[in-house]
């Protein structure tokens, strides 16, 4: 099969050609004036770490040419991730209206190179995303990962075409960014002790060692960067009201009970949550949510919301005192009041809040600001309600894109919480049956999550994400009536192949 016929995800259109671009010398490299000095570097370095061979000057019989244009041969380059892709014998030209499109082409040049490096079908391609939010959910708090990882996690999202990294950064077992304000958040709330989290070698792995893990400001920024040069905008999460464990245990103020917390080394929803009688949580969290606003320079802020038990606010009279002096009806509606406070500070940064489905539930007397995004991840009906609300949503139903469930139903296998086929995966579309027409344009895409209960290693995480990470890609930049799972089940083969060559570890089972 021809190599731009395997790209994932696959391409919108493509047009074969006689012939084949050998690539066998030196290249020429012209780019658009338009384009930067910076954007050009990054460019030129991202190709030759491909496979090309770059000259420093344009008198060669080869040449890859970069051009800025907001349309190709009568196809518009107005969506800023589009482009066109056209390989000739002697050259290579890529067009797109903006520099992810120019990336997203390099993209697919570089698959087409990990395929065959010494020459290339001449081809033309037009490819444009369906959605445009596609992104990726990693959880650093419950396992955390290195630098380097999620460096390559970043590669692997740009290499399928994701442009959203939604970085889990707080929860119950562990708080992983400084805080200036409240130091302890960090000298305390990122110490667990290590009895469900394997340690190095040369630490060995006793339940009475504790592990201090968060990032700096300085590795954070770097992040930032290494994710804005790949089309990728990082929406970090910050866990509230509930799986609250590791802020409680630096600062137990903020709890109900005020004291004899600890950051959990164990799975699963814990009771102690923060305290919603308390108003010095607000001054807490305006804290927080300046340094992340100065951290990450995307426009929004993830501010969790999901699995929060109400059970110690049924007995805290500072919480009962509340809902008397707000005219709540029950303890339940504590929750959408809450959020009501902290999505006000959010957008006095100029934030755009997202917030988990349970946001919706039990607003008659604290309505969800219609600036929250929100984010289904209870099945698909959290988003269905949410359209109709005049919410933005994102679609993330656990039943199709947990990633840490299982790749097939079998004891043999890592993952916990039930399991998800490579088909069922590809099955998932963020646009469901029950919204209408109207509604279709409030969904903006979808991601697939993973969740790191035990899973601290990761090249296990590798392993379990592909090929359903492929899946997942390939359903958020093609429109259904584009998909195909037995096309996908041949090309994912040859992908594979790429995968082994960026030093990938997959599932190499059956897919359905």
């Amino acid at each position: 099969m021809r190599n731009e016929k395997t790209i994932i995800p696959f391409p919108f259109f493509s047009e074969e050609k006689d012939g084949f671009f050998k690539n066998d010398g030196k290249i020429s490299f012209n780019v658009d004036d338009k384009i930067s000095s910076s954007e050009k570097s990054f460019f030129h370095q991202f190709l030759e770490e491909v496979g090309f061979d770059l000259a420093k000057d344009s008198k060669n019989s080869k040449s890859i040419n970069i051009k800025i244009k907001s349309d190709n041969k009568n196809n518009s380059l107005e969506n800023k991730e589009a482009y066109t892709l056209e390989i000739n014998e002697n050259e290579i030209d890529i067009c797109a209206s903006s520099v992810a499109g120019i990336f997203y082409a390099l993209v697919s040049l570089k698959s087409l190179l990990l395929s065959d490096n010494e020459k290339i079908d001449c081809t033309f391609i037009y490819d444009k995303p369906e959605y445009e939010w596609r992104g990726f959910l990693l959880d650093t708090s419950r396992s955390f990962y290195s630098v380097e990882f999620i460096k390559k996690v970043l590669d692997l999202c740009a290499f399928h075409k994701m442009n959203r990294f939604h970085w889990h950064l707080t929860d119950d077992q562990g708080w992983r960014i400084s805080i200036p304000e409240y130091p302890k958040l960090t000298e305390i709330g990122s110490k667990r002790f290590a009895n469900t989290s394997p340690l190095s070698p040369d630490v060995g792995n006793s339940c009475n060692q504790e592990r201090v893990q968060f990032y700096t400001d300085d590795e954070i920024k770097e992040i930032v960067e290494y994710a804005n040069n790949r089309n990728i905008t990082i929406v970090p999460e910050i866990e509230l009201p509930g799986h609250s464990s590791a802020l409680l245990s630096a600062y137990p103020e903020f709890g109900c009970k005020g004291e004899s917390y600890k950051v959990e080394n164990r799975w699963g929803i814990f009771e102690d949550v923060l305290c919603a009688g308390n108003d010095k949580i607000f001054d807490l969290y305006n804290a927080i949510f300046k340094t992340v606003s100065r951290l990450f320079p995307g426009k929004w802020i993830h501010i969790g919301g999901d699995e929060c038990p109400t059970s110690m606010w049924e007995k805290c009279p500072k919480c009962q005192e509340r809902i008397k002096k707000e005219g709540l009806s029950s303890t339940k509606q504590l929750q959408p009041w809450v959020t009501k406070k902290m999505v006000e500070l959010v957008l006095s940064y100029e934030k755009t809040p997202i917030a988990w489905d349970e946001v919706i539930d039990n607003t008659e007397k604290s309505p969800v600001n219609k600036n929250v995004i929100v984010q289904s991840w209870r099945g698909v009906e959290g988003g269905e309600k949410a359209v109709k609300m005049n919410h933005k949503v994102i679609m993330s139903p656990q039943t199709l894109c947990y990633l840490n469930l299982k790749n097939i139903n079998s004891d043999e296998e890592p993952g916990r919480l039930g399991f998800i086929t490579t088909k069922k995966a590809y099955s998932y579309t963020p646009i469901t049956s029950e919204m209408s027409k109207d509604c279709v344009d409030s969904v903006l895409g979808g991601e697939c999550t993973f969740w790191s209960e035990e899973m601290p290693y990761s090249r296990i995480v590798e392993y379990m994400m592909f090929p359903r990470f492929c899946a997942i890609s390939e359903s958020l930049w093609l429109a259904e009536s584009k998909k195909d799972f037995k096309r996908f089940s041949s090309n994912v083969i040859e992908q594979k192949k790429r995968l082994s060559k960026l030093d990938t570890l997959f599932y190499d089972g059956k897919l359905d």
